[in-house]
């Protein structure tokens, strides 16, 4: 199941949670049940936005993989895109 990252506007707090892709989240309320955490002072009807991040599939084969992340383009420009050594 995906992962998406919320951010409440009152609190400034970002949340990550995992839900079906039809799902959207909006309220602190909706969030913290969805993560499971306590709503604390925030009001539960808090607006929260999903932050563009592309949501991300978490399977067992995803987890420590060991490999490193791509370096840097050497350009500093991400080689029209991000896709350095494609071109």
């Amino acid at each position: 199941m995906p992962t998406y990252d919320y951010r409440c506007d009152t609190n400034d707090r970002v949340i990550e949670v995992s839900h079906r892709m039809s799902e959207t989240l909006s309220n602190w309320g909706e969030l913290c049940a969805r993560a499971g955490i306590d709503c604390g002072d925030t009001p539960a009807d808090a607006p929260v936005h999903r932050l563009a991040t592309g949501g991300t599939v978490i399977t067992s084969a995803s987890l420590g993989s060991g490999c490193a992340p791509a370096p840097a383009c050497p350009t500093g420009s991400c080689c029209g895109g991000g896709m350095c050594g494609l071109n």
